[in-house]
């Protein structure tokens, strides 16, 4: 409708050579805030899929590479997207000689590609990082997570860094004191290094 008024507008002060200049002047205005660019709800949307609203946003794809017990490759439409399971931590994998890795990383990659290595699933995504990475929760058949699995049977902490600001899933404590209580996986050992405390003391402090 307001592209109609504006266009009926102009035919009209068009008849009239002296107000040309007004009308330019007008259009780069209205261009400026928007009204005349093309910025419609495709573009919201767009960007709503894309995490910039707060919103959660979908994915769908193979998983294609498991790097770690909280990270994996997903193929969607012929890219890679880089995935972080939401909510929780998993021991770290050796990175190079100044980032060793933790106790229980191998075993933790390992019961991630278990759950979902070579599958295709449906993602429900929060954001990225500032790695890039899609932070996300990975719905399994049986109405459980990928993050969820991985906390309960000992492969990986409920993520409370920084007082739980990443904590998209309060389940996932209640599953980690069982894990707990029953001595799984990480939990075997009582001396456990939670992966934040481990990147700031043995990666950032070199004191391992």
């Amino acid at each position: 409708m307001l592209n109609v008024l504006l266009r009926r507008l102009v035919d009209a002060l068009m008849a009239r050579r002296w107000t040309r200049l007004l009308l330019l002047a007008a259009g780069v205005a209205l261009a400026a805030t928007g009204v005349l660019s093309g910025a419609g709800p495709g573009t919201q949307a767009q960007a709503g899929a894309a995490g910039q609203d707060g919103k959660s946003y979908g994915l769908t794809g193979r998983v294609v590479r498991v790097a770690d017990g909280d990270t994996f490759n997903l193929l969607v439409g012929g890219k890679q997207e880089r995935v972080r399971l939401a909510s929780i931590d998993a021991p770290e994998v050796t990175k190079d000689r100044e980032r060793p890795g933790q106790p229980m990383a191998q075993a933790s990659k390992d019961a991630l590609s278990a759950l979902i290595g070579g599958k295709t699933l449906t993602l429900v995504c929060f954001e990225r990082d500032r790695y890039e990475r899609n932070i996300c929760d990975v719905p399994l058949e049986g109405g459980m997570t990928a993050n969820q699995k991985q906390v309960q049977s000992g492969m990986a902490w409920a993520n409370m860094e920084g007082r739980g600001k990443f904590m998209r899933d309060p389940k996932v404590r209640g599953l980690e004191q069982q894990a707990k209580d029953k001595g799984l996986g990480i939990w075997q050992r009582s001396d456990a290094v939670s992966p934040w405390a481990w990147r700031y003391q043995c990666w950032q402090k070199q004191q391992c």
